[in-house]
């Protein structure tokens, strides 16, 4: 019989004629490098033992290797709970001695999160004295819930029964005690900062600051100590030394204004101002455009969904809604500012009372929500959106949530802010008027009622299909396949370093 293979080349055949026995030969072929006297033994042994050390260390190395067929966010484990899984849904390649989670890697595409253990004082302690924190009045309700604040009352019969859960009175400064809980939880937050593209501060920058920017006399030396003592701290720390801090992020929940004092008679804090703050990325509810170590995420409204089940009923709830009113406005007047501006919005406003819709803020009636806004909203197919008190407000996103277009008057209160979490086109979600043209009499009303049902449907539906990014859900591990506003910010932050991009000062 042919060999299978054909003939041999030369180089297959047996040196000797002779067949020797495969231990024999074994032996003889080894048998002059076995003595311990032979260098050749101790380079095989050295190789043996280095194997055996890389196979007793692999369970303590900065990987997270757990299941990768779970589906929903789990937070980093602690190194004892690290497991290797073999099965279908886990399976892992062998790469360098070391077994490497595909599925892992894929969640954490821009790599993981390491947060540090900053002392109380920086952020559980100004919680815990949440009757100190307001020189008003306490903020303890409103920082209860994680941040969420008081569970919604009084919304039976205009949000679905089954979500009703869903909505509390978030108050809009909490955004740093809700970053703070879900980081700790973050899918992609790691336990070893050796491992880490990116470190979080979770310093509770504008609860620290809100009792001296309203108490009469304050000084600067107050306004400033706690982000004083906080960057002393981090700057001691090895990992932003290395960086300069460049990758290293904050939560802000102020504007960027209350934080950029640049004289001892101004008002608010100098934070930011502040050399070692220089290289570190803050995340405000409104920023400095021209500022690239900005980013301005979205107020907290009081929808927060446990699940995507409760998002997508409320999508649909708001997407099918009879609305019976063309526009609304939810706001005050600033009596102190000369021509002010809302006043004009008010006056046409109630001088349209069939196309109309008002809910008047006067004083603080409306500081976190209230069941008239919701349901002036979800009724009416656009809401008018001036600046606030500065260039945005929070309800911009209240406006949103309850599916209904906003209308803006200036480039800065959206487009100029909240770059990663609303449309690239404008146009497609809102409607701009010029603040200027208003003033010279242009009719609100008039403007809108131009704009054809079919165009009012496509706005209202890309709005509707946005509502996830500007939301913070109610869960540690948040919603399953889907990023919120608290997902879109970490990950945006991570990309943005792991791509090292921008600018960065020495």
């Amino acid at each position: 019989m042919l060999p299978i293979s054909g003939t041999p080349p030369p180089h297959s055949k047996p040196k000797t004629p002779e067949i020797l026995d495969r231990k024999h030969s074994y032996f003889t072929a080894v048998k002059p490098y076995l003595s311990f006297h032979h260098r050749r033994t101790w380079f095989f042994l050295a190789v043996l033992l280095l194997q055996l050390l890389l196979l007793l260390s692999a369970p303590s190395l900065p990987f997270s290797l757990s299941a990768a067929g779970s589906s929903s966010p789990r937070p980093s484990p602690s190194l004892h709970n690290l497991s290797f899984d073999n099965s279908a849904t886990g399976e892992q390649n062998f790469r360098g001695g070391l077994f490497i989670n595909e599925a892992i890697n894929e969640n954490c595409p821009y790599g993981k999160v390491y947060v540090y253990n900053l002392p109380p004082l920086f952020n559980t302690e100004i919680v815990k004295n949440c009757h100190n924190i307001n020189p008003w009045s306490s903020r303890c309700d409103a920082l209860s819930n994680s941040g969420f604040g008081k569970s919604a009352d009084g919304i039976s019969g205009i949000v679905p029964e089954k979500i009703a859960g869903a909505w509390f009175w978030t108050d809009q400064f909490s955004l740093e005690v809700i970053y703070h809980n879900r980081i700790l939880n973050y899918r992609c937050r790691t336990l070893e900062p050796e491992s880490a593209t990116a470190f979080y501060i979770p310093f509770y920058t504008g609860l620290a600051v809100e009792r001296f920017l309203f108490t009469k006399n304050s000084t600067t030396e107050e306004r400033d100590r706690h982000c004083t003592m906080m960057l002393n701290w981090v700057s001691d720390q090895p990992f932003f030394n290395k960086s300069h801090g460049w990758d290293h992020f904050i939560t802000v929940g102020r504007i960027s204004w209350d934080f950029r004092r640049s004289k001892d008679e101004d008002w608010g804090s100098s934070c930011i101002y502040m050399p070692k703050m220089r290289n570190i990325t803050r995340l405000l509810i409104e920023k400095n455009p021209w500022d690239y170590f900005d980013v301005a995420v979205p107020y907290p409204t009081g929808f927060h969904p446990s699940s995507v089940s409760d998002l997508k009923i409320w999508q649909d709830f708001v997407g099918n809604r009879q609305r019976s009113t063309l526009f609304c406005f939810a706001g005050a007047t600033r009596g102190f500012i000369k021509n002010d501006f809302r006043g004009i919005l008010l006056n046409q406003c109630y001088s349209e009372p069939g196309s109309c819709r008002v809910v008047d803020c006067g004083g603080s009636k409306c500081a976190n929500g209230t069941s008239a806004i919701l349901e002036t909203f979800i009724d009416s197919d656009f809401c008018l959106q001036p600046r606030g008190d500065s260039f945005t407000r929070r309800s911009i996103f209240d406006c949103m949530v309850a599916g209904s277009v906003p209308v803006f008057f200036w480039h800065r209160t959206a487009y100029l802010q909240y770059e990663w979490f609303l449309p690239g086109e404008p146009e497609s979600y809102s409607v701009f008027i010029d603040r200027n043209e208003v003033k010279n009499g242009t009719s609100i009303k008039s403007v809108l009622e131009k704009i054809s049902k079919e165009k009012v449907k496509s706005m209202r539906e890309k709005v509707i299909e946005y509502i996830p990014k500007i939301i913070y859900s109610n869960s540690i591990h948040g919603l399953e396949g889907i990023g919120d506003a608290f997902d879109v910010a970490v990950e945006g932050f991570l990309r943005r370093v792991k791509e090292q991009g921008g600018y960065k000062w020495k």
